[in-house]
């Protein structure tokens, strides 16, 4: 959910995110707004400003404060304007919860293919349910508007937190850059590669802890890369050079950005500048980047020694994953002075020998169970179990299992203790539907292994023929129905 406020060209006044540095229409060098004085310690809350994918200009089309959009969410501000429209912060009045909304460009909205690629990408993407990552939602319509819904995330975005500080410590930089990397991991797992990834697409929460936003859009809008014909997918000075190829990206690319983001964090300014878009992305190509060490001697050899490996221009020569990279800065913060490695938020280890570590509030959805004679409904219990899966990953404070590490468990014979001592979680979700004379039963039950006792269970009766169409209600109604149980309004 980024958000960025935005600048002016001085040459031909086309209006341009703020963390972009060339006119989108004419290549212009922009003014670099001026920083904040240097903070002492991570941002506080403040009005938010993300960025976006960049891509398409032209008019956009507004909201007013206390207006509501598709009959559901009510507008209570507007955090900033994009490269694909105009965002929002809204009051969603069926979850009760804030989230923010991006009003999507006239221009994109009537392009049926890109719309497409949205969708098909949000279907994976809106699956990432990581700590670190801003949640996408949906994409909607209503009122004659198309719209993303997403997380939203108090705080400023990274691009707005370096400019204020100019330059990061070492520690605060590692803090954040293993967050990073700790999203990254979830989503590579899932096979999504972000593609654009830069400190606008970066949000730091009032706690001071990161999460990437923007999966899955920078690949709905297509190009052919910078030395081709169409739109480049990416930002010039974050791009890796595969990318400036029009290569496909992988997660190496991923990793090249964040190398990016690591330099300019510590530095103030990222590897390679130039006058225009073409010569920055030549640079990405071409030139070797200038040792971070000879801008900022507060950076560590070793440290200096990792960016440069991420910033390598054969893919096969960085970090193979983003775990790897964490597990190395993670060595990095042990060698840092006592003070700097209290900026460090370590995380307890996923697991310990033997067993992972339980959490507070955990839940683990067993795939549904096909009870029906026929066998015939396993799309709509995989549908169901999906989509329970996301509406509960919009719970804080709520640790669920994501759907491909769920999945292992459909027609398993383990039992739930089992699988509950596996996943590391508190509770287990398990249903089955069955159809009953033109009718489907859908049973839920929440159970705390442990105990082998039974907390919650329900069942929804639906008419066959309307069942594709109140799916997502009922996994709403359930989930909503397991967040009194799992998360009480104490926290506790």
């Amino acid at each position: 959910m980024g958000f960025t406020v935005t600048i002016k060209c001085p040459g031909c006044d086309t209006e341009n995110t703020s963390d972009s540095q060339f006119c989108k229409k004419c290549a212009t060098p922009l003014p670099t707004p001026l920083p904040s004085p240097l903070p002492t310690s991570l941002p506080s809350s403040k009005k938010i400003t993300p960025p976006l994918a960049e891509t398409l200009q032209t008019s956009l089309n507004e909201l007013s404060t206390g207006s509501t959009v598709a009959g559901r969410y009510q507008v209570i501000e507007e955090l900033g304007i994009g490269g694909m429209g105009r965002v929002y912060k809204v009051f969603d009045t069926e979850i009760k919860e804030k989230v923010a909304l991006k009003l999507l460009k006239p221009e994109i909205a009537s392009n049926q293919d890109m719309i497409e690629r949205f969708s098909n990408e949000l279907k994976f993407a809106r699956k990432i349910s990581h700590r670190n990552v801003c949640r996408m939602y949906d994409l909607g319509r209503g009122d004659g508007t198309l719209f993303i819904t997403m997380e939203f995330v108090p705080g400023e975005d990274l691009k707005s937190f370096i400019r204020r500080s100019r330059q990061l410590v070492v520690g605060t930089a590692i803090s954040l850059a293993k967050q990073v990397c700790e999203g990254l991991a979830e989503a590579h797992r899932m096979g999504i590669v972000h593609r654009d990834l830069k400190p606008g697409n970066i949000m730091i929460d009032e706690e001071g802890n990161a999460k990437i936003t923007d999966f899955g859009i920078a690949r709905s809008i297509s190009g052919k890369g910078i030395t081709g014909a169409g739109v480049m997918i990416g930002t010039p000075e974050y791009m890796s050079p595969e990318q400036v190829e029009g290569k496909e990206a992988d997660l190496r690319s991923d990793i090249y950005s964040l190398g990016v983001v690591l330099y300019e964090m510590l530095t103030g300014r990222v590897p390679f500048e130039g006058d225009t878009p073409f010569s920055v992305a030549l640079k990405q190509k071409s030139e070797v980047p200038q040792n971070p060490r000879q801008i900022n001697i507060q950076i560590p050899d070793d440290l200096s020694r990792l960016i440069l490996k991420c910033l390598e221009k054969d893919r096969e020569k960085r970090f193979e994953s983003a775990e790897e990279l964490a597990s190395e800065l993670s060595k990095i913060a042990r060698n840092l002075p006592t003070a700097e490695r209290k900026l460090i938020r370590e995380e307890t280890p996923a697991k310990k020998p033997g067993k992972r570590i339980r959490w507070k509030h955990s839940i683990g959805v067993l795939p549904f169970r096909d009870n029906s004679p026929q066998k015939d409904l396993e799309s709509l219990c995989d549908g169901m179990t999906d989509e329970i899966i996301v509406q509960l990953g919009q719970f804080q404070g709520l640790k669920v299992i994501n759907t491909n590490s769920m999945m292992r468990y459909k027609n398993t014979e383990k039992d739930i203790q089992q699988i509950a001592e596996e996943l590391g979680v508190e509770h287990i979700l398990d249903g089955r539907i069955q159809e009953q004379e033109n009718r489907i039963r859908i049973s839920a039950q929440l159970i705390n292994p442990k105990a082998d006792f039974t907390l919650w269970s329900h069942d929804y009766y639906r008419e066959l023929k309307n069942i594709l169409r109140v799916q997502d209600q009922i996994a709403k109604d359930i989930a909503e129905a397991l967040k009194v149980k799992l998360v009480p309004p104490t926290g506790k």
